[in-house]
């Protein structure tokens, strides 16, 4: 009897051990569950964060300027990536959008009148290359220092000249018109059209790869050069600046890159006639 009696006992102490085994175990998996999801929050997040500062922290390289047709030239290949993302048509509608506004009179005697224009569908603010051309022919080593040439632009009214951004296919066929051939690659001056090629422009030559900017103003100088009667010039000696009117986009013949046709003391920068 005393066996009996301590058996529905001892069950009910079993019953209630294994209850509270139950509990701590569920208590254990919850305490568990929760402390794996703050983890796995933890885990998540870190990696995230940490991928955000290595991306802060990793150099962007800027595109190279992307080209419609055909493959660079060999002039160009090897030149280090523009920072310019300017599409590069080969050929456009040959019409032409005015850069509005005008400038004051640079240099001495009547001012030659000239406009600037940009043909549509290029992708380069008319604007901004009037103020190229405009600081170009404003500098004292340009074509004022020659005592008797004077330049202003203007948007409207009789002109003189036109320096006309285009592209090479607009170029082709209107140096065509003077008898020139430029074969899709270089610049001209015929009538009274200064016309620039858009690829050199935006990629200037193998010699003016770190300085893009100062081969458009020698651009604008070799062709509004010719615009006042100079003719080609060839490299005047080893180490000498290049003549502006030299076609330094065959070769420097030994002389050093140089965009003006006059030097700081107002001295020419020229060589022996070239053809």
């Amino acid at each position: 009897m005393t066996a009996h009696k301590r058996n529905p006992a001892g069950r009910r102490r079993r019953k209630r051990s294994e209850r509270s085994v139950k509990h701590q175990l569920v208590g254990g998996l919850a305490a568990l569950a929760a402390f794996a999801a703050v983890g796995g929050a933890v885990v998540a997040w870190l990696p995230s964060d940490s991928a955000r500062t290595s991306a802060a922290l990793k150099p962007v390289e800027s595109p190279k300027p992307q080209e419609t047709t055909g493959s660079p030239e060999p002039e160009e290949s090897g030149a280090p990536p523009s920072p310019s993302t300017t599409p590069l048509p080969q050929s456009g509608p040959g019409t032409f959008v005015t850069a509005p506004g005008g400038s004051g009179r640079v240099g001495k005697g009547t001012p030659l009148r000239y406009r600037v224009e940009v043909e549509k569908g290029i992708t380069i603010s008319p604007e901004d290359v009037a103020a190229q051309v405009e600081r170009t022919l404003a500098d004292p080593r340009g074509w004022t220092a020659d005592g008797h040439s004077a330049f202003q632009r203007v948007s409207g009214g009789p002109t003189d000249f036109v320096v006309r951004l285009a592209t090479p296919a607009t170029v082709d066929r209107i140096c065509a018109e003077g008898g020139l051939d430029t074969g899709g690659k270089v610049n001209c001056s015929v009538n009274q059209n200064v016309m620039v090629n858009l690829r050199r422009w935006v990629l200037a030559t193998e010699f003016y790869r770190r300085d893009i900017v100062g081969y458009r103003s020698l651009i604008i100088n070799h062709e509004v050069g010719h615009f006042l009667g100079h003719g080609h010039v060839t490299c005047p000696g080893k180490g000498q600046p290049a003549p502006a009117m030299m076609q330094q986009i065959k070769g420097l013949l030994g002389c050093v890159p140089n965009v003006w046709p006059y030097d700081s003391d107002g001295r020419p920068v020229t060589g022996p006639s070239a053809p």
